[in-house]
């Protein structure tokens, strides 16, 4: 360890989770970004954002980054001193994952300035204890597609096989679902053939994902644990979704707990895809604040760009 902090930045990718089937488990890395820059200074910690966290209104000390930043510091019993500058194309409150990215982004950064390696299960760990659930974290983290299963010593992620023939495309409405809420809307129990239908359909996403087997990514990404209760959320959604098959995709869902969608299809379409559904969020006005784009997969996760 460092006897006093270093400059230090890491850069952390988005993630789209849930997927359909894969409701808490199954998160692919996509290739949106927040970077996190540590100047060392006097005692205090100064915040500067740019991208989309500029356009968000929170105060200082609701800042996740800066939260796990500091409080990772702390847990190694050092003082907090300097400037965190931090930058993101990752739309905040639209289901790309910008909560985990935060977390993951200060816990490494803190290690990174103490002059300290890796630490990738502590830094899991700390994403994991704050969202409740890791299938936003480990693709963050470690890139890729990734499950998190429930190990006997706890939350256990693993990669999966995901196929090169396939493309992505993101849209989201103005309007931003918050997690808590979303979470709100669904039941608190499930009838016994509705859990069996959902974990039958688990096994053709993984699968079709790994082949890029259209029908098998049509049944996988279909749900019923969560998706019915928070589309009625999210304004446009049905026609969007409408809108993204008629342009060439093969399955569209809600990304995370919304308010965006994640569109599977052949990569050439991936553009085609997102124009559709934006269009439709956009509904006529010029989509300033309707976030679409064509994804790809990220493979790296986290990336420390001081070294």
């Amino acid at each position: 360890m460092a006897d006093t902090l270093i400059g230090a930045r890491v850069r952390v990718p988005c993630s789209t989770s849930n997927m359909g089937s894969g409701y808490d488990t199954i998160g692919l890395a996509l290739d949106r970004y927040l970077e996190a820059t540590f100047e060392p200074g006097l005692t205090g910690l100064a915040i500067s954002r740019e991208g989309t966290l500029a356009a968000v209104s929170y105060d200082d000390s609701d800042d996740l980054v800066a939260l796990s930043f500091a409080g990772a510091l702390r847990s190694m019993g050092r003082e907090v001193g300097g400037t965190l500058r931090l930058t993101s194309d990752i739309p905040i409150g639209k289901g790309l994952g910008s909560s985990a990215a935060a977390i993951l982004a200060g816990s490494d950064l803190a290690l990174a300035a103490s002059g300290l390696s890796r630490d990738d299960a502590r830094v899991f760990e700390a994403a994991y204890g704050h969202e409740g659930h890791g299938d936003n974290a480990a693709p963050c983290l470690y890139g890729g597609l990734r499950a998190v299963l429930p190990g006997a010593t706890g939350p256990l992620p693993i990669a999966l096989e995901l196929s090169p023939d396939l493309g992505f495309a993101f849209a989201a409405p103005a309007a931003a679902t918050e997690t808590k809420v979303a979470r709100g809307t669904l039941p608190e129990r499930v009838r016994h053939d509705l859990a069996a239908r959902s974990l039958a359909r688990a096994p053709a996403l993984v699968r079709g994902l790994a082949k890029a087997d259209e029908e098998l990514i049509k049944i996988g990404m279909e749900d019923e644990l969560h998706v019915p209760h928070r589309l009625p959320m999210i304004p446009g959604a049905y026609n969007a979704i409408g809108a993204g098959y008629e342009a060439g995709a093969w399955a569209v869902t809600i990304s995370g707990a919304g308010s965006g969608l994640i569109a599977v299809c052949d990569p050439s379409d991936a553009e085609a895809v997102a124009a559709a559904m934006l269009a439709v969020f956009s509904n006529g006005t010029d989509g300033l604040d309707c976030p679409a784009f064509a994804v790809k997969p990220d493979f790296a996760g986290l990336t420390r760009l001081s070294e």
